[in-house]
């Protein structure tokens, strides 16, 4: 089950659900474009291909070394399910998203001062057998979640060709992507679970 702790603890090889919230519970995100950038940095640093700036040199490129396995992001938080390959992996990536976006976003909005409440909180999956589950309560995040179009549903439910969204340690419990859906449209025999989930994954003093 997911750590009790919600300090980042930088370990190899292990899977991650990492959270952030506006400080102030405010929006992080406000139109259309503003997810749309964001997701453009999950792409940027996750995606299989070299990304290059304005002048010509290259993005990092931390594919191999993490890999995003489900997202949603809602109007004022965001939530992410990592697997880190390589330790340090996830904190380059959570560094390089989140101050790139808060710049992005601070200069759109003609803001100052930190975006988002935390950095970041992650917390541990001890056990593999508990990351569909995960994944689950991810997706479930947003009411309309079948086709909610700011999270990693569509990877899931339909073939959907994104190198960035690494959905295999996810399906791989499942002996057909259906079986995924049925799994999701099921949640209501998970209650408990989720709820389990949603305690241990929450921040005390922050409700997602």
């Amino acid at each position: 089950m997911p750590s009790r702790n919600i300090l980042k603890v930088d370990v190899a090889a292990s899977f991650y659900h990492v959270y952030a919230i506006g400080a102030g519970k405010r929006p992080v995100f406000i139109e259309h474009a503003d997810f749309e950038f964001f997701l453009d940095l999950c792409k940027r640093y996750l995606s299989h291909e070299t990304y290059v700036n304005s002048v010509g040199t290259p993005y990092p490129k931390l594919y191999g070394s993490v890999e995003l396995l489900a997202y949603c992001l809602m109007d004022n938080r965001l939530h992410l399910l990592l697997h880190q390959h390589k330790a340090g992996g996830m904190q380059r990536l959570m560094r390089g998203i989140m101050t790139s976006y808060s710049r992005y976003f601070n200069d759109k909005y003609d803001r100052s001062g930190p975006l988002f409440a935390t950095r970041y909180k992650a917390s541990r999956i001890s056990e593999d057998d508990t990351v569909p589950g995960v994944s689950r309560y991810i997706h479930l995040i947003a009411k309309d979640w079948r086709t909610y179009p700011y999270s990693s549903i569509g990877c899931y439910l339909e073939p959907f060709a994104a190198d960035w969204v690494q959905t295999t340690p996810v399906l791989a419990a499942f002996a057909a992507r259906d079986e995924y859906t049925t799994f999701m449209a099921d949640y209501p025999s998970a209650e408990r679970q989720i709820e389990t989930l949603r305690q241990e994954l929450a921040d005390s003093g922050q409700k997602l």
